[in-house]
This record gives structure tokens, sequence and C-alpha cells, in this order.
């Protein structure tokens, strides 16, 4: 259910974040995606992806967490594909996106 509710939080950040407050997020994911059951882990790190990608005031925050948490840094990635570590997946998206 914790999973579900972070791909919920995740959707918002993305779409509507009017009312979430990001630095409480971070600060959350911060604290607990290290140590998180995988699936949960995957969720966390979603929404700490899309908080750096969408949210560019908050971006730097969200690269160094990726970087000092390194979850899914060795996850195994086919070419032509974007890593779900988060720092590889904000910094390939913002590109993308010309910010």
């Amino acid at each position: 259910m914790a999973s579900a509710g972070w791909a919920l939080t995740t959707d918002r950040v993305a779409k509507q974040p009017d009312g979430l407050d990001l630095v409480e997020l971070l600060d959350v994911i911060e604290a607990e995606m290290k140590d998180a059951p995988d699936q949960l882990q995957w969720a966390m790190n979603s929404c700490l992806a899309h908080i750096g990608i969408e949210h560019a005031e908050h971006r730097d925050r969200a690269l160094d967490i990726g970087e000092r948490l390194q979850v899914l840094k060795d996850y195994p990635t086919p070419p032509n594909c974007t890593s779900p570590y988060a720092p590889v997946w904000i910094t390939e998206m913002v590109r993308r996106q010309g910010a």
C-alpha cells in the first residue's frame, strides 16, 4: 500500500503539485528510501526523480539525494534506455526538455 501511495504522490508531483510540501517529501525520501523494501524503494525513487525533473528549484537537492543514496545505481539498463538511477534519469529528462 505504501508504494501505491508514493505512486499517487508522484503523479501529483508531476501534474498537480499545488498543496504538496516538496521539501517534506524530499526529507522523507532522504531518510527512508535507502532502507525501504524494493517495491517501495522503486516508488520513492520515482517520486525523487519527478521532483528533480519537474521542479527546478528542488533539482540540486534531488540530485544530491540520489547521488548519496545510490538507489538503483547498478540497475541493468538496456542500450538506448534511461537508467532509473535518479541522477541519470533527472539529468537526461531535463536535457530532453531543453531546460
